[in-house]
């Protein structure tokens, strides 16, 4: 993989993170760094399952690729701050 290669991954995974942590409600209090980190690997695993599956061979804007990537980064935010918010919470 080339420079341009991974700055190219490091910013769509940093788009893919913050519409992932768009489209869950509330707040999320996960640092950024984090968030982009789930985007990288949601936006690499979004196209592995698109390409599998045959969605990632269309001309132009691949739009289900980019709705799997999103959706997996969704799910990645979410399961994280889940699990990072419920070491605040006191069982007493």
């Amino acid at each position: 993989m080339t420079v341009t290669g991974i700055i190219t991954a490091l910013i769509v995974g940093l788009v893919i993170g913050a519409l992932g942590r768009l489209v869950i409600p509330g707040k999320q209090n996960i640092p950024i760094w984090l968030t982009m980190l789930i985007g990288v690997g949601a936006a690499l695993l979004g196209t592995v399952i698109a390409r599998a599956a045959g969605l990632a061979t269309t001309d132009g804007v691949d739009w289900t690729e980019l709705l799997i990537q999103v959706v997996l980064a969704a799910i990645g935010v979410a399961i994280v701050a889940g699990v990072g918010g419920r070491r605040g919470v006191s069982r007493y």
